[in-house]
């Protein structure tokens, strides 16, 4: 391990996070709206801290470590977390720690949680600052710096690793600096036409920026109260299913479509595209079957409310809690199966729920024929024994941290419905869930205890849990 690299690295993530606040301040300056002094003063003394732990550790490592890339990862969402919250605070916008933080966290880790009422009264500086961690942390801040460290002289491969942990595809180009720098092109063309397809569709042009922004990292705040509600475009809400769809889907695979001239070919040869697909499509008429048959929404709140969850995103047109019983156990199921994996979203991904199911299936098989070799495969590939053993390593992990993050929120006074989706919520990075925080409230009510617990819970999800946990292993911090 290398302190003097991870605390130059840190160092750098920490400069540009503080520059990304003057973009809050000049939209304050544009819309005459206040606190733009603040933003400045903030994004000054984080850039000044960055600097100085750089100037701290001196030149930039030679190279890093992987456990380097898991102590830098691990470390950047806590700080990240800790600094984004001083605009909350300095404004008054958030009046106690706890909630600023709290808002942060749940911002940068794209959860889409909050604590906040009155979005439509709120200065546009602020809306826009809570919009935008979403979208830095859509993508991971830690894969931007990645693209910009080797002009540094930093390598960035044990980064990429630590940021992306899980079975995803290849990298896309021989050098991870190439890589990063791909998948920031297609997010920043992503972002750009969602905006204007928004704008197109009659959304003001802030609230098309943000929804934005919010929709393709997958984050789910919005400028207003109602969420999507506040839109009664149909147009608007169609964009916004597409978009989160999309944004949901392995960014190489988008690569090797647009490599291949749009080819829609490619997507469908993806096993776990195609999975996703089948997935949502269950859910959505599993879903609408129980609930327009009960009178208890109409066929667009249905589909609308199934994909943002389905895709972890967050959003909302109505209030999905007063539906039947029976949908909230298959919105639960939705949140934890989540997105695919090189997506922007959050949950266990749908490729490690398919293999998890295939591997069972073989067992079944086994049963049947005990002699026989069976494989278990994704596409035309076969899985290793380990990777297997890793897949189920990290959904026992992941019911364990569930398991246990539930039972202390249940321990500090919440209700367990609340308890039990506030967890899956938030360690799906999903945002809303049943109860006291679903989309027709928010967490605000929650005791701080529990929100303390919740955050941890986000940046657990966030990391994927295995970047985690690895910290706790005495054999990591050994020379």
């Amino acid at each position: 391990m290398h302190p003097k690299g991870v605390t130059w690295t840190l160092g750098i993530l920490v400069a540009l996070f503080g520059g990304g606040m003057m973009v809050p301040a000049l939209i304050s300056l544009y819309y005459h709206s206040g606190h733009a002094d603040h933003f400045i003063l903030a994004g000054c003394l984080v850039s000044a801290l960055g600097l100085a732990m750089m100037r701290v550790a001196g030149s930039a490592p030679a190279r890093l470590s992987h456990k380097d890339g898991f102590l830098i990862v691990a470390l950047a969402w806590v700080i990240l977390s800790l600094l984004g919250a001083i605009p909350f605070w300095t404004t008054g916008v958030c009046t106690t720690v706890i909630d600023g933080l709290f808002e942060s966290t749940s911002g940068l880790t794209t959860t889409g949680a909050t604590i906040l009422t009155g979005l439509d009264n709120l200065p546009p500086s602020i809306l826009f600052w809570r919009s935008m961690q979403e979208w830095l942390g859509g993508m991971g801040i830690i894969v931007l710096a990645v693209a910009v460290m080797p002009l540094l002289g930093v390598g960035g491969m044990q980064l990429f690793r630590a940021e992306t942990p899980g079975p995803v595809k290849d990298k896309l180009t021989a050098r991870v600096t190439e890589t990063a720098k791909v998948l920031w092109y297609i997010y920043l063309a992503m972002t750009g036409i969602t905006t204007l397809s928004l704008w197109l569709a009659g959304m003001s042009g802030f609230d098309a920026v943000n929804h934005a922004m919010c929709t393709v990292a997958i984050g789910g705040f919005s400028t207003h109260d109602a969420s999507i509600g506040y839109y009664e475009s149909s147009s608007i809400r169609t964009l916004i299913i597409i978009f989160m769809l999309l944004a949901g889907v392995n960014f190489t695979l988008h690569f090797a479509a647009l490599k291949r001239g749009f080819s829609l070919k490619t997507y469908f040869q993806d096993d776990e595209f195609r999975t996703y697909v089948k997935w949502i499509s269950f859910l959505v008429i599993l879903v609408g079957a129980i609930t327009l048959s009960a009178g208890a929404g109409t066929t667009g709140e249905v589909v609308f409310n199934t994909v943002a969850i389905a895709t972890t995103t967050g959003f909302a047109v109505s209030d999905y809690a007063v539906w039947p019983p029976g949908t909230g156990l298959l919105l639960l199921a939705g949140m934890f199966v989540g997105a695919c994996a090189g997506s922007t979203g959050g949950g266990m991904k749908v490729v490690r729920v398919l293999l998890l199911f295939r591997q069972g299936m073989r067992e079944v098989r086994r049963l049947i024929h005990p002699h026989a070799i069976i494989h278990v495969k994704i596409g035309e590939q076969s899985v290793t024994g380990p990777v297997v053993q890793a897949l189920w390593g990290f959904f026992v992990l992941y019911m364990i941290c569930y398991s246990v993050i539930t039972t202390l929120l249940a321990i500090t006074g919440v209700d367990m419905m609340t308890a039990l989706s506030a967890t899956a919520a938030c360690l799906t990075n999903t945002g809303p869930g049943f109860g006291d925080v679903g989309p027709g409230s928010n967490y605000a009510s929650l005791p701080d205890t529990a929100k303390g617990i919740l955050m941890f819970g986000m940046v657990l999800g966030r990391l994927e849990i295995f970047t985690f946990f690895v910290l706790l292993v005495p054999e990591f911090w050994r020379k």
